[in-house]
């Protein structure tokens, strides 16, 4: 894979935490099913990842590997549309964090803000540890390893898209300055031909003399659009245009995903943590039992009492689950006392009890088959191996690793 083809592959990953939410389906997976079909997509589960802060009880990882994949499987994730695979079965993932730790300063890693965010939350834990502080930078292998060019992030996430892209420069910088480069670029710069390498000239002197950036990503289109130079030369140009060297580490994009605040039962934010979660195999009893027994507004105590939505967790699932006109015939009944809170809550039991069915019976056809699970990860996993020792090729060679 060439780093100057990577714009279209999309990297996502999630730890195991054994089966999921509504707030991962709404949250990350129905984005994934989405992106399946517009990008060539690898997901994969970072189980590395979770070894960082549950070192300690490793006992649960493997199960939650399964109940987390067939998870995805049900909410609509597809093997024949994207690239699902385990982190720690390619080995590479490893490989390429420890020769990217030989180049990360130590501040880069202490400055990311979820360093210290998580050690507050998780005072409990020992997270002293050289696995958690690296953690960002295994997520940056995670990335470059296979030339993603964009990762599907939160806003709060950016920040480890950043530090990912700082590396990939400063890779780039030790490192992709192969012999006879400026040689090398002059004469893909004749292969262009004589009114093209006369654009991509002035382009350059634009961008590198004044600062045009507009001049810099009308040449970047300019060589993509080349026919007859190699891949080498297009990586050679893309790099000599910001007076670098050939891009071996192409730098990831953020793409930001649309704020999914998934309200739990009792209007928190939806986790395991907080225990008010519906879970995406939820039995369609209890799902009515949980939204049935959500708390309400507490000035509404009886029936015909006026209330106030805004302060009622009910109303959030409104927000996310109703049409316009049941979220005016809700706030209509509830501010004038007309409905009931039995009443309000029914169409929500509906829809999610609508949404859950064709998930639960994705799930079990995948439980009742274990074997096509692992086959499809499997698979996965030989894919994902395959890209990735592209990259570890050029990266090895690039460091002098590379023995005849």
């Amino acid at each position: 894979m060439s780093a100057t083809v990577s714009s279209q592959r999309v990297l996502s990953g999630m730890r195991p935490t054994g089966h999921l939410h509504l707030g991962h389906y709404h949250g990350v997976l129905k984005n994934w099913v989405k992106l399946q079909h517009e990008y060539e997509c690898q997901f994969f589960v970072a189980d590395w990842h979770a070894l960082t802060t549950e070192y300690e009880n490793p006992q649960t990882i493997e199960n939650n590997v399964w109940d987390m994949v067939i998870d995805w499987l049900a909410a609509g994730v597809s093997p024949s549309a994207a690239t699902i695979f385990v982190q720690s079965q390619v080995p590479e993932h490893a490989e390429l964090h420890l020769l990217l730790s030989m180049i990360t300063p130590l501040g880069w890693l202490e400055r990311v803000p979820t360093y210290k965010d998580q050690q507050d939350k998780l005072k409990e834990k020992d997270l002293a540890t050289y696995g958690f502080l690296g953690y960002p930078l295994l997520q940056a292998a995670d990335i470059l390893v296979y030339r993603a060019g964009l990762v599907p992030v939160g806003a709060d996430q950016v920040a480890h898209v950043e530090i990912t892209r700082e590396v990939a420069r400063r890779f780039n910088h030790l490192y992709g300055r192969e012999p006879g480069f400026e040689e090398a670029v002059a004469v893909a710069v004749r292969k262009m031909g004589k009114k093209a390498s006369r654009i991509y000239q002035d382009l350059r002197r634009k961008y590198q003399e004044q600062g045009d950036h507009t001049a810099l990503e009308t040449a970047k289109a300019l060589v993509m659009d080349q026919q007859n130079i190699t891949l080498g030369d297009r990586e050679r140009l893309l790099g000599d245009l910001e007076g670098g060297g050939k891009v071996i580490l192409p730098e990831p994009q953020s793409l930001l995903t649309p704020a999914s605040r998934m309200p739990g039962l009792d209007g928190q934010k939806m986790s395991k943590s907080y225990g008010n979660y519906i879970s995406m195999r939820e039995e369609p009893a209890e799902v009515e039992r949980k939204i049935r027994s959500m708390p309400t507004d507490p000035a509404r105590v009886r029936r015909n009492d006026p209330g106030t939505p805004e302060k009622c967790p009910v109303w959030e699932l409104h927000k996310v689950y109703s049409e316009e006109e049941t979220k005016a015939w809700v706030y209509e009944g509830c501010t004038s006392g007309g409905i009931g809170c039995l009443d309000c809550k029914k169409p929500i039991v509906e829809a999610v009890q609508e949404e859950l069915e064709p998930i639960r019976k994705r799930a079990e056809e995948h439980e009742r088959n274990p074997d096509l699970v692992r086959s499809i990860i499997a698979e996965g996993n030989d894919t994902a191996r395959e890209r990735a020792r592209a990259t570890l090729k050029e990266v090895r060679s690039a460091m002098g690793l590379s023995y005849r």
